[in-house]
């Protein structure tokens, strides 16, 4: 077994995920300040005050969709550091704010147009989109938007397949490309000034090569150069297996212990399917291995697949690395499953290390020959906790007993979202600096 001791992170450094979410937070307050500046220079007149606050808000609303392509473009400078899953939490509320800035955007501008030529409402919007051009484009995308945030809205969204949802919503992509012609057509933001028009070509240029360029040549690029294929297909247990991939000049594939990617087989009967796995060993350079819990029928056929099979692999993808470390000494909490990403963590790992693997029985605790071997290797602590959820045996007194200098550690919290929950406010009520916790919630899966 090959181990990676990472080095331990400067004490004194910059948390990365500050740096990174500090950056969006300015980009998005520096092109805040551009677009109401273009906003006054344009001027007022022929306006009422409904028109321009519709005016307005339609252009925050542009900002708002370039953003969320740049939340959702997968860019690895960014994922490495936020990590996707929080990414996605914060394009899911940019998008909810987005449909209410064009609505608003809507609204305003029906009603404006409408007190100036004295008609109704309805009767106004119809001539808005019947008679200029690229109103109706609007109107469409607007129907769009509202579809999409609507079938993302909690209540839906869990009644609804991943596949489903996800094919719903890349009809946000055709709203973002009617949207664009519409403000190209009649906004007279985007044609005020030739500064005006520049800004607004490149803010659009860079959202939508963002996307292109994480979701689309990133991908193809390394799976080229790659050339991964499935080595072998080991069974762990009844209702686990692991699958090893080996290709071309591995050692120059960005990957760290904790990442996961989207794994396609791309065998007759499964090259449409994406299923995000994490790395369950750290990478050597050599090959790539991912452990999976075979928990329905798509799932339980990887332990099928071929050896040989060719394997198109997007990412890898994560924050949930330590990279994020602050402190020399680690504890990991493990449930279930979530043992892969926190097992290969724990291969990587400088400094003296706690692991607690939380499962309802012996037999359900995968890899455990491996972690044993690899604690005894470390010099790590190795506590296996079983039985029922309930009591819980992740409690405050629990973990303090097994881990009593806790607050002087990273934590890396990796299981079911009810555990991983139910730890995090343990590890608060222990008085654990937010800092020093490392979770990933791995939504992504549906």
């Amino acid at each position: 077994m090959t181990t990676v001791e990472s080095p331990p992170a400067p004490p004194a450094a910059i948390r990365p995920r500050v740096v990174a979410r500090t950056g969006l937070y300015a980009v998005l307050a520096a092109n805040a300040a551009a677009v109401a500046v273009f906003f006054f220079q344009a001027g007022f007149a022929g306006s009422n005050a409904l028109i321009l606050l519709g005016r307005l808000a339609g252009l925050y609303g542009a900002l708002l969709m370039a953003f969320q392509l740049l939340l959702v473009a997968r860019l690895p400078w960014l994922d490495r550091r936020i990590g996707m899953d929080r990414l996605t939490s914060w394009h899911r509320r940019v998008g909810f704010g987005l449909v209410w800035t064009l609505m608003t955007h809507a609204v305003f501008i029906t009603f404006g147009y409408a007190q100036l030529s004295s008609m109704g409402p309805v009767d106004e919007f119809v001539e808005l989109a019947t008679t200029i051009e690229g109103v109706l484009r609007a109107v469409v995308a607007l129907v769009l938007i509202m579809t999409v945030g609507a079938v993302s809205a909690r209540f839906a969204r869990r009644r609804l397949a991943y596949e489903t949802w996800h094919f719903i919503h890349l009809y946000t992509y055709l709203a973002v490309l009617l949207a664009f012609t519409h403000q190209v057509t009649v906004g007279t933001t985007f044609t005020t000034s030739p500064a005006a028009t520049a800004y607004w070509w490149g803010l659009w240029g860079v959202a939508l090569g963002s996307v292109f360029l994480g979701r689309v040549a990133l991908p193809l690029w390394r799976n080229l150069r790659h050339q991964l294929r499935v080595s072998a297909v080991v069974p762990e247990s009844d209702n686990v297996v692991s699958i090893y991939v080996t290709g071309r000049d591995l050692d120059q594939l960005p990957a760290r212990a904790g990442q996961f990617f989207l794994w396609r087989f791309l065998t007759n009967d499964r090259w449409w399917q994406a299923n995000p796995f994490s790395l369950s060993a750290a990478p050597d350079g050599r090959s790539l291995r991912l452990t999976a819990k075979t928990a329905g029928n798509g799932t339980a056929a990887l332990r099928h697949i071929p050896v040989g099979t060719r394997v198109f692999a997007e990412g890898p993808y994560g924050a949930f690395t330590t990279l994020h470390r602050t402190r020399p000494d680690t504890l990991l909490i493990a449930g279930g499953v979530g043992i892969t990403p926190i097992r290969a963590l724990l291969e990587e790992l400088h400094g003296h290390a706690v692991l607690i693997y939380r499962v309802a029985t012996d037999s359900d605790a995968v890899l455990y020959g491996e972690l044993l071997e690899l604690a005894a290797a470390k010099g790590a602590e190795l506590h296996l906790v079983t039985g029922p959820a309930t009591p819980d045996k992740l409690g405050a007194q629990a973990i303090a007993q097994l881990v009593p200098d806790v607050g002087d550690r990273d934590v890396f919290v990796c299981g079911p979202p009810g555990m991983t929950g139910a730890v995090l406010r343990t590890l608060g009520e222990l008085g654990v600096p937010k800092q020093q916790i490392h979770f990933e919630r791995f939504s992504l899966a549906g």
